[in-house]
This record gives structure tokens, sequence and C-alpha cells, in this order.
């Protein structure tokens, strides 16, 4: 779910010069809106990080175009298989070079940035509503798929995280594990009861491992929005206040007394699903198999989610949106269709070890095969994301190394919420 991806200046600088000039000498087919679709020619361009670059990746996407191509069969499809790596790079050397993509796939906290710089189209035209959306898919993405009151983006997979306890560890403890701790006391309370250290007081297994050795900003995020704060409330900033202020105390409070700053294991895997840490967050999937974790290891976890008030569950994901530049919406939307087909979304989901975003989706092939992936599927309308500002692009490197200078006590906790207010819009 870290996402290695760029700042967003690039790109929006790319916006901001180019979105409302014309399309520069790039050569673009001729609308095929308005046209029958069997009539329809051309090439439709879509960017997708969603299909890994594999033989079964290949062949999964190519099901989805043959899908696409009942309604479209003259039409062209030209994919751009792009990473979160490289996706802003991309979509900025398509506008600076005035050839579109018509299809995007980008990611929670994305959509916000380029509608508001009209990179995207109004789904609105093509019977997009909340309530579509409610209906179909993940009612709790809407907010993530939306701007300025209107939706942008459809959800495709989402990739969600959950926390998990070491059964034996807890009972070792004297702690139920029947009975998780949810709340910021009740885990810091718990997680130095859990943790253990070595005759030198160096830690040796760690009380609560927060997800990432060196950024804190969706942890953050995650026990901010348990709180019922959400990070941003109508693209303005609601973390420097006091539950702003509190969660961030709280991490400050966990590092080097719970977990050492940048502890990691060889496999980059969460420590929890390796006994390295008693407690911890985990992401939307485990290998219970023999090449795996093993089932032993799997029957000795039990998942829970966070709840200082109200019970959430971190989600990203993928969402499709059609470029606003594009000459082939119509198109472009029956291939968002052909792509958010229940068979298209379970191979998606499998092939990325996410969920399916459709209303059924405790019950997809991915969410049954292992039990992770079921718990985090089961809590997909308690769905809290990063992001909501029109900048957070730019935002999020802020927020990794901001708020990693106040854990490590080389800031101020206050001064640096009310620094990152500051530069939010």
């Amino acid at each position: 779910m870290r996402r290695g991806a760029r700042s967003g200046l690039v790109v929006l600088a790319a916006v901001l010069g180019l979105a409302a000039s014309s399309c520069g000498n790039g050569v673009i087919d001729k609308s095929t809106d308005g046209v029958p679709p069997a009539e329809a020619t051309g090439t439709l361009r879509v960017l997708i990080p969603s299909f890994p670059s594999s033989t079964k990746g290949r062949e999964e996407f190519d099901k989805v175009v043959a899908d696409f191509k009942k309604a479209y069969p003259k039409m062209k499809v030209e994919p751009d298989f792009a990473t979160y790596g490289n996706l802003n790079e991309k979509m900025s050397t398509s506008i600076a070079a005035g050839i579109p993509y018509d299809v995007m796939v980008t990611g929670v906290g994305w959509i916000q940035p380029f509608a508001s710089k009209r990179i995207f189209a109004d789904l609105a035209p093509y019977g997009v509503t909340p309530d579509v959306i409610k209906e179909k898919s993940v009612g709790a993405l809407v907010p993530a798929a939306t701007y300025d009151g209107k939706l942008y983006a459809y959800p495709v997979v989402a990739d969600a995280r959950a926390a998990a306890l070491r059964i034996s560890a807890f009972k070792e403890a004297g702690l139920d594990p029947d009975k998780p701790p949810t709340n910021l006391e009740e885990l810091k309370a718990a997680a130095e009861k859990l943790t253990k250290r070595n005759d030198k007081g160096t830690i040796t297994r760690s009380g609560f491992d927060l997800a990432a050795p060196t950024s804190f900003r969706q942890t953050y995020t995650t026990l901010l929005a348990s709180t019922g704060t959400q990070l941003y409330v109508d693209g303005q900033p609601n973390y420097n206040n006091d539950k702003g202020r509190e969660v961030l105390n709280w991490l400050k409070s966990m590092i080097n007394n719970v977990q050492p700053y940048g502890q990691q294991n060889a496999a980059q895997q969460p420590l929890v699903l390796s006994g390295d840490a008693a407690m911890g967050i985990v992401g939307g999937a485990v290998d219970c198999s023999d090449k795996g974790i093993g089932q032993k290891n799997c029957d000795d976890l039990k998942f829970f989610r966070f709840n200082s008030g109200k019970e959430v569950e971190f989600v990203g994901g993928d969402l499709a949106s059609i470029g606003s530049r594009s000459r082939h919406k119509e198109a472009a939307w029956s291939f968002i269709q052909s792509l958010t087909k229940p068979s298209s979304l379970d191979a998606i989901a499998k092939l990325n070890k996410k969920i399916p975003a459709y209303k059924d989706a405790v019950n997809s092939p991915q969410a049954q095969s292992n039990p992770l992936s079921k718990f985090v599927a089961g809590g997909l309308e308690l769905a809290i994301y990063e992001g909501g500002s029109a900048n957070w692009l730019e935002m999020r490197a802020n927020f990794d190394s901001q708020l990693t200078q106040a854990v490590l006590g080389q800031k101020d906790p206050a001064k640096v919420l009310a620094n990152l207010a500051g530069q939010s819009r």
C-alpha cells in the first residue's frame, strides 16, 4: 500500500501550464463521442497500474479488452502498464505531448489533485452517482472519488489494512486475545506489556509494529480517523487541533519505547506475521501456505481494527477515471465498465492481493482465499483514506518528513501540525 510515487510537483506543474491549452503537436483521433459503438474507430489510450508486468497480467488485461471490443469492435486499445512509481511522470509527459490518455487508473488520494486541475472528467453524464457506487461498489469510497461535489472516478480494487495480534504472546503476557486493545490508551498499555527486552534494555520483540520503519503518514491518518477526526474536511486541513496533536504525541511515545525506529525484517513484511512483534499493522492478505508464513503462524493471529471512538479501516486502492481531454469519452466509459465487471475485478484482486471493489466483496474468491483478506473485505464500509486536499500529492512528502521529525523529537508536534496545515490548501 505504500506508494513509491514521485512527488506530484512534476505533473502538477505540467498541468498548470498545459491543462487549459490546446492539444499541442500530438496526434489525436477524431472524436467518436456520438458515433455508434460498432462504427467507432481510433485508439483508446489506457494508463493502468492494475495489471503487473507478467504473462498472467497481460492475459487478464487482454480479457478486459476482448470484452470492451464486443461493443467497440473497430477500436484499438493502447495500454500503458504504469506503476505507482512512474504514474505521475507518464501523466505529465502525455499532457506535455498533447496526447492525453482516455482512461486513467490512479490511487486513493489522487482524485482531488487531478480533478481540481481538470484532468479528469465528471462521471455524471454516464450515470455514475454516489447511489450507484453504494449499490454496486464500496460506498465508503465515494468521498475518495469526489471533488467539489462531483464524482471523477469509479472504484476498481481496494487495498485495505488492519491490525493483528499474536494469540500466544497475549496469553503469555496475561492479556485476553479475544478482547484486543483498540483505542490509543489500550494499545499503548498492551504494547508496553508485550515488549520484550534483553539484559541491556534492547528491544528484542516489539510490542507494536507501526507498519513502516520511517514513514508515519498512513498510520497517523488511520489513528486520527479512529478518533472520529478526518484528515481533511471539504478540502481543508482538520488535524491542527487537540485530536491531531494527541495522535502525533501518541506516535512519539511509541517509537523507541515499544518499537525501535526503522525496524524491519529482511522480507520487509509486517513484523507481527513473523513473530518479531506481538501486535502490529498488517496489509490486506496473508499467505497461510507452506510457501508463506504457514498455517501454524496463521492460527496464532487474530485481526482487529482501531477504534478510539470510531471503528475504521484504512483503505487505498485503484480508481478508474476518464480523461477530460479524451475524444473517446463514451468508449472510455465502456472500457471502465468492462474493467469493473466482477470477473475482471476478481482477476485484478488476485494478481495484486487486493479486494475487488464490488458490493459482495467479502464473498469474493480473494477474500475467501485467506483469513486476513476476508477480515478486511468485511470492513470496507468502514473505509477511511489519506488525502482530501487539492495539493495532496505535494503534501504527502511533507507529511512523511515532518511527522518523522516530530516522532523523533526533532520538532515540536504542535508546530509540525500547524506548519503542515499552513501548507495545505
